[in-house]
């Protein structure tokens, strides 16, 4: 299986959760999508994340994004680990946990590196739009704990970027100045950004953010 690259679509595929049966591109509808994976159940690290986007379901849902996990053991396992996670983290489980046992979802979205682990996903995570297309691919190693405050800000830069002619500068955070697009020509300027701009350089333009 070839690695996913931005823009392509998103593999659909029916699957098993602890809130059912889905099948992706439908469950998707017309929302952003997370999907993130993990090495496997009752491991410390994913029960710490799983825990962190509990707490943090709500952002999600304010930017109109759902959020899937997915591990390689089955639901019964999945079942038995929510409670741990629950118990642990304090938090009651919203989103659902794709129970993966033959690794058809971890092959089509290439999440087992034989060179880190033959047998388990990887930490990896599909930032995917509502046009079914990925917008954005992170894989961290198993090691090392996924930073959700950095997947949000990335979904508010897609989102602001996906709907303006502007790009996001290194460290921007939601409500930054942010860049104007070089495709925007200077007497567009005025029209398109009535707050007014910054032009540091012929290519580097700043303008506040525009739907603030």
């Amino acid at each position: 299986m070839a690695t996913l690259r931005l823009g392509d679509i998103a593999p659909d595929f029916k699957a098993e959760t602890t809130m059912g049966n889905v099948s992706f591109h439908e469950w998707l509808g017309d929302s952003w999508g997370v999907l993130f994976s993990h090495p496997a159940d009752f491991t410390p690290v994913c029960t710490t994340e799983l825990g962190t986007v509990a707490n943090y379901f709500p952002e999600f849902e304010k930017r109109n994004t759902k959020v899937i996990a997915l591990s390689v053991d089955g639901l019964e396992s999945h079942l038995k680990w929510i409670k741990d996670i629950e118990e642990t983290q304090n938090v009651t489980m919203q989103y659902p946990i794709i129970a993966d046992e033959d690794k058809t979802v971890a092959n089509l979205y290439d999440m087992i590196h034989p060179n880190a682990s033959e047998t388990f996903t990887v930490r990896s995570v599909f930032i995917i739009g509502p046009d079914k297309k990925v917008k954005l691919t992170l894989t961290y190693p198993a090691s090392t704990g996924r930073n959700f405050d950095e997947l949000l800000r990335v979904i508010d830069s897609l989102q602001l970027t996906a709907n303006y002619s502007v790009a996001t500068p290194a460290n921007w955070k939601d409500g930054d100045a942010v860049v104007i697009s070089t495709s925007v020509a200077d007497h567009d300027i005025p029209a398109k950004f009535p707050k007014g701009y910054q032009q540091i350089k012929t290519y580097l333009r700043m303008t506040p953010q525009p739907n603030k």
